[in-house]
């Protein structure tokens, strides 16, 4: 089944622009594109897409206060299914948009200059649970968040090799990059990523970054 999309920008040329790049994937179908937060909200409510692609700056409701919506909003989907999952598109990375970003949900913080790779990879990954901030913004912007913000308390502690998951998952890594840092299977690396998940009760591999900044476990502690 394709993944269903639904973009929010106000500018024509971008909605355009991504829904011909998007539309051209054959896992993939645009449902719906929309020049506000207004209308992103009622989309995502009548559509239940996979993935909202939302930028930040809209008329009548901007993109962070949207997520924030659907952030305290009950679910929406049956339990043990997967709701709409956003991933942030700007021209800005300002560490404020990350940060807001982060603290209610997003599954993806991407800058419009990124590219269509980049775009394409954001969207499947979103919408198979893992997350994907656009490289340049990574690390700058989750070392500035970590500073305004107090690390969670782990349920359990993590173990050194869920702790060495964490601090690539934090640097912008990916899983399979992940595994051949560390010689691990994707299996493996997704086994570990559920438990540090499970014992930081994050959300999703975003959240799971900031806790390894704001901890201040970004370098090895060896």
């Amino acid at each position: 089944m394709a993944i269903s999309v639904v973009i929010a920008d106000d500018q024509e040329m971008v909605r355009s622009g991504f829904r011909a790049i998007l539309d051209a994937q054959p896992d993939i179908e645009v449902l719906a594109d929309v020049a506000d937060g207004v209308a992103a909200l009622e989309q995502v409510r009548r559509l239940r897409p996979d993935v909202l692609l939302l930028d930040v700056r809209m008329p009548r409701m901007d993109g962070l206060e949207v997520l924030r919506h659907l952030d305290e909003e009950p679910p929406a989907t049956p339990p043990g299914e997967a709701g709409t999952r956003v991933v942030v598109v700007t021209t800005f990375d300002q560490d404020d948009y990350v940060d807001a970003a982060l603290h209610h949900g997003a599954s993806g913080f991407l800058l419009k200059d990124s590219g269509p790779a980049l775009l394409i990879e954001a969207v499947r990954a979103a919408a198979a649970g893992d997350v994907l901030i656009s490289p340049s913004v990574t690390v700058r912007l989750l070392a500035q968040t970590a500073r305004r913000h107090k690390a969670r308390t782990p349920r359990r502690a993590l173990s050194d090799r869920e702790l060495d998951v964490a601090r690539l998952v934090a640097h912008g890594a990916s899983n399979a990059e992940v595994g051949k840092e560390l010689h691990l299977s994707l299996s493996t690396v997704k086994t570990h990523l559920s438990s540090i998940q499970d014992k930081l009760e994050a959300r999703n591999r975003v959240e799971i970054a900031a806790w390894v900044w704001e901890s201040g476990q970004a370098t090895s502690q060896n």
